[in-house]
């Protein structure tokens, strides 16, 4: 077995998508003859927990925890936050608009928390690392980002030791949906640039989510790079057959941001609703995890609200049930520059559960094409109100007749198990 050190924010009892990723690459690397060793904060800011994840950790595996010291309890007191509550990701309020606070909070951090809050555990850690390594070998380390602080450090432990090295991005940097929103000076977002060219050009392996993530990296640095989407684990899906719905509930899983309200929808359904009272008397809109107030006040304007369901946030094993339950899932491409490339860690989860996926983001995204590719959904632009109308009438009249059931083609290369072999083989081409 060869031993590899990944180097990740998020861990069990962390809950949310970041953590996904590479709790299933871990779950699966011993099959490819690898040995993970993680390392992790001791006492992290998760903006949720979710205990069903740590299942998946493998017996016996050596996982190392440090302190980190983060500037999340000046955050909470600037905007008058409990001491206990979560911070959100994604610039998301529940409870109303950001006000100054929290406004001069999102300037500070992009310009003085760079390249985010978990910038303070960067030499200490790699301090500690380059003592561990001195004293127990591995043959690769990776770091997976955001928070991209994880490949500061990792660049730093390449920098002492020479170790082969992979750097795995989740989400882009400077190209990540809400960068624009950060309010940067122009010297923070040359710094921005100047330490995410530092890890394009110094790790030996660059590892991205999607082939149009992968053409952004390549217009700023031209060297190779490696796609390896996300996927679905098999073990997840539920093999007990699971009745669905009796109402048509449209359902949309996971954290919904302001730049994910999909105001074609809550138009059409409107429209529905208004016109077919068959349509309104079975019509369910279903919100699991947390919601942004603009959206809630959108669906309310169009007189929608009677008929959302709000689930708070649900541990992954409770929520992949409820994606097989669902008549509809929805698919939010986030309405900002980047939204070609986005693709959902969630969105795999979907294909695997059998049900019919309603996209509303670009038709030439990297979602669209995987959608088209499998024949997992439906696409639809983000203004395009009369096909919207049409799909939904479509699906309607399948709910009718008791034949929502939507079965892709070649799923399968999505697998966790498939996809960890995939990066197995970087791994042993850098560490030759």
């Amino acid at each position: 077995m060869k031993r590899v050190l990944i180097i990740t924010y998020y861990w069990p009892p962390s809950g949310g998508a970041g953590v996904q990723r590479w709790l299933k690459f871990v779950k699966y690397l011993r099959n490819e003859g690898w040995e993970p060793v993680i390392y992790t904060p001791e006492n992290p800011e998760y903006p949720a927990s979710d205990n069903s994840l740590s299942a998946d950790i493998p017996s016996g595996i050596e996982i190392i925890r440090t302190p980190i010291w983060e500037p999340y309890s000046f955050y909470k007191k600037l905007v008058g936050a409990g001491k206990n509550e979560r911070i959100n990701a994604g610039f998301l309020s529940e409870k109303k608009r950001p006000g100054l606070a929290e406004k001069f909070s999102i300037w500070l951090r992009g310009n003085f928390f760079i390249p985010d809050a978990r910038k303070f555990w960067i030499r200490p850690s790699v301090k500690f690392l380059t003592e561990y390594l001195s004293k127990h070998k591995v043959d690769a380390i990776v770091s997976t980002g955001p928070p991209h602080s994880m490949h500061m450090i990792a660049l730093g432990v390449k920098k002492r030791t020479g170790l082969p090295w992979l750097a795995d991005f989740r989400d882009p940097w400077t190209n990540i949906d809400f960068y624009h929103e950060l309010m940067l000076s122009r010297w923070a977002d040359r710094k921005h640039h100047r330490m995410e060219m530092s890890i394009l050009r110094n790790a030996d392996e660059v590892v991205v989510i999607s082939n149009s993530m992968k053409s952004d990296f390549i217009r700023l640095l031209k060297r190779e790079y490696t796609v390896i989407t996300n996927g679905y684990d098999d073990t997840d899906m539920s093999t007990e057959k699971i009745a669905v719905d009796a109402k048509f509930s449209v359902a949309h899983i996971g954290t919904m941001v302001k730049t994910r309200n999909p105001d074609i929808l809550w138009e059409a359904l409107k429209a529905e609703v208004s016109e077919n009272p068959g349509f309104a008397a079975n019509l369910e809109i279903k919100l699991v995890g947390s919601v942004d107030y603009s959206v809630l006040e959108r669906i309310d304007q169009a007189g929608l609200t009677k008929f959302v369901n709000r689930i708070p946030y649900l541990p992954h094993n409770e929520v992949v049930k409820i994606q097989q339950q669902s008549q509809v899932l929805l698919l939010l491409i986030n309405d900002t520059p980047n939204a070609r490339v986005i693709l959902p860690g969630k969105f795999f989860e979907y294909m695997a559960s059998g049900r019919p996926i309603l996209c509303i983001g670009p038709f030439d995204g990297d979602a669209a094409q995987v959608i088209r590719e499998t024949g997992t959904g439906y696409v639809i632009e983000k203004d395009d109100l009369i096909q919207m109308r049409a799909t939904l009438q479509l699906l309607f009249s399948k709910f009718r007749s008791g034949d929502t059931a939507q079965h892709g083609s070649d799923i399968g290369r999505f697998s966790r198990a498939r996809l960890t072999a995939q990066l197995a083989e970087r791994l042993d081409r850098i560490s030759l």
